[in-house]
C-alpha cells in the first residue's frame, strides 16, 4: 500500500461558488472540482417547488463537492450567499439574464463585496437578442442550425437526435 500524500490538483487553494442548475454550470464546476477547486454549491432551500431531476446517488456530475441549501428569495439567505462570495475566488451561474440581479447577487453586488472575484455566466443564447430568455438545450442547436435534416433517411420519420452538440 502506497501512503504517499496525493499530488495537489491545479486548483488547490482556489474557492467557487455554484449556484445549482442544469447544464454547463454544473459540468464546469465537476472539471474544476477534479481540479483540486474547492466548490461550494448553493441549492435552493428543501420545500422549492422544484424538484431534483436524478436522486443524488446516481448524480455523477455533482462530484466533488459540498452544498448547502439557501433561501435566495429571503434577505438573510442573499446575506448568507454573499458572505460565502466575498470568502470566494470564483461564482458560476447558468441561470437566465437577470435572475441572478432580482435575487440581488448580481456582478455588482457581488464584485463590491469581493473586487478579485472572477463571476462567470452561461446562458444558452447569450445575454442579449430575441433568444435571450429561452433556454438553450442541444436539441434546439441542432434544430435552428438545420443539422436536423440531415439525421435520418428521407422517406421515413426523423430518428430520435444523438447529442451532437
Amino acid at each position: 500500500m502506497n501512503d504517499a500524500p496525493l499530488p495537489a490538483g491545479a486548483l488547490d487553494g482556489v474557492r467557487v461558488i455554484e449556484f445549482a442548475g442544469l447544464g454547463p454550470a454544473p459540468f464546469a464546476a465537476m472539471m474544476l472540482a477534479d481540479h483540486g477547486a474547492e466548490i461550494i454549491r448553493i441549492e435552493r432551500k428543501a420545500g422549492s417547488t422544484r424538484t431534483a431531476f436524478v436522486n443524488s446517488r446516481f448524480d455523477v456530475p455533482s462530484r466533488g463537492r459540498r452544498s448547502v441549501a439557501i433561501d435566495l428569495r429571503a434577505p438573510a439567505g442573499r446575506d448568507l450567499a454573499l458572505d460565502l462570495i466575498a470568502q470566494s475566488d470564483a461564482l458560476i451561474e447558468g441561470f437566465r439574464p437577470g435572475v441572478m440581479e432580482r435575487l440581488g447577487l448580481g456582478p455588482v453586488l457581488c464584485l463590491e463585496r469581493n473586487a478579485r472575484l472572477v463571476y462567470g455566466r452561461m446562458t444558452g443564447w447569450g445575454r442579449e437578442g430575441p433568444l435571450a430568455e429561452r433556454a438553450g438545450h442541444d436539441l434546439n442547436y441542432l434544430g435552428l442550425t438545420g443539422a436536423l435534416n440531415a439525421i435520418g433517411p428521407r422517406e421515413e420519420p426523423p430518428p430520435p437526435p444523438l447529442n451532437l452538440a
